[in-house]
């Protein structure tokens, strides 16, 4: 039964990235930075291939998902007390939703200043959009009339610094890492309810330190041989799950917290950023069960690995962008390093691959655009005039990119 439901959902997972349509989840319709999308612009400005720019009240730096023309995002006002999920109509800009889902008293701890209230990404399907204010609450919404279905504000652990997993879709469930200072586990909401389906408590070693035991990566569902994993990243361990039931897969320890950068998947191998202190980039094959330490790793790349973009793969090769602006080609299977380009800057945002492309986006508003081979040869640097942390979308033949003050549709003229 588990391997018919594995098909079915790779299945669909591959005809939705197929089709090129929807961006439904953090990094796409799977998970890992990629569209079928051709004809995206490569120049743009505050004034060229801009096809609209509509204000977003608030702070927050959930990236935009896309179901059909809406596009939704989360957001915060009023110093964090109200939690908001807004709609955006994908062709005119305009804004058909804005919902308060959470009004929280009293005024909630102060985050990072990198991050915000809202930073977890939303995720749709069908006519219904679920989105994740870490400890303050998890809701499910009616994407027609903007009614608020559900809501569950049991999932309490203390950030620290603000939340940042984002939830997933598997099934039936509504999958979410929660890792906080105090304490840590993953976690899988019936999503027509919002009602625990199952918890599963982080195994290990408690750091002593408590900031070292936090961690904000969004998990990944893989198949290995017919059936589904979780992977998923806490801090100093990678985890994988069953699905089903929360079940412990196998676990490997790794030299770093706070983690950040999404799981991706490719070649039989998964490959994870151990997050802060000392972040590199591991390649494992997740067919082990238990501590896969000695037995799974394949590579480890150590040189230039981000502590918060998530990597992007084309083929066999693998890049990545580090938090000083060091984008780096490797060989996915052999971890061997191909090439390096300086793009500059400081990046938060994580890349995204289409025909033929990687678009980087820094902090300073930069949108760079280069080749998806090993040479990674810069062909624009095209400037917003606000800062960018959140993570691009792709719909139809337009990016849509937030920055800390609009959410911006960018395509060429001349093809619309």
């Amino acid at each position: 039964m588990r391997t018919l439901i594995s098909l079915s959902l790779l299945l669909l997972s591959a005809h939705c990235c197929a089709a090129g349509e929807d961006w439904p989840q953090f990094r796409g319709p799977d998970g890992q930075g990629h569209s079928s999308a051709r004809g995206l612009p490569i120049t743009w400005s505050e004034t060229q291939n801009i096809t609209w720019k509509t204000p977003i009240p608030g702070r927050g730096w959930s990236s935009p998902v896309v179901q059909g023309d809406q596009i939704w995002l989360t957001t915060a006002l009023d110093d964090g007390k109200s939690l908001r999920a807004v709609c955006v109509a994908a062709q005119s800009g305009k804004v058909v939703h804005d919902i308060e889902v959470f009004r929280l008293a009293p005024p909630p701890p102060a985050v990072n200043s990198k991050n915000s209230y809202a930073s977890p990404t939303p995720v749709v399907e069908k006519d219904r959009v679920w989105v994740y204010y870490g400890t303050f609450g998890t809701a499910c919404l009616d994407t027609s009339s903007g009614e608020v279905l559900w809501r569950n504000e049991k999932l309490k652990l203390d950030h620290q610094v603000g939340p940042g997993s984002s939830p997933i879709i598997w099934g039936d469930l509504l999958i979410v890492n929660c890792d906080g200072t105090d304490v840590q586990f993953i976690a899988a909401l019936d999503k027509r309810t919002g009602q625990v389906a199952w918890k599963c408590d982080r195994t290990g070693a408690t750091n002593p330190s408590t900031d070292s035991r936090k961690a904000f990566s969004t998990p990944l569902v893989v198949d290995v041989a017919g059936r589904p994993q979780i992977i998923s990243i806490g801090a100093e361990r990678a985890y994988a799950y069953d699905p089903v039931d929360g079940r412990e897969l196998w676990w490997v320890n790794i030299p770093g917290f706070s983690n950040v950068p999404r799981p991706i998947s490719a070649n039989g191998l998964v490959y994870i950023c151990t997050g802060y202190m000392k972040p590199q980039l591991w390649a494992i094959r997740p067919d082990g069960s238990g501590d896969v330490a000695a037995t799974h790793i394949a590579w480890r790349a150590e040189n230039q690995a981000p502590a918060n973009p998530s990597p992007v793969l084309v083929g066999d090769q693998l890049f990545m962008v580090s938090d000083q602006g060091v984008g780096t080609c490797l060989n996915a299977r052999s971890g061997k390093e191909l090439s390096k380009a300086r793009l500059g800057g400081n990046f938060s945002a994580s890349p995204v691959a289409a025909d033929g492309h990687l678009y980087f986006f820094s902090e300073s508003g930069e949108g760079i655009v280069a080749t998806a081979d090993m040479n990674m040869k810069i062909l624009a640097r095209n400037h917003l005039e606000s800062r960018i942390q959140a993570s691009p979308a792709i719909v139809d033949r337009a990016l849509l990119v937030r920055t800390e003050t609009h959410l911006y549709r960018i395509e060429d003229a001349a093809a619309r």
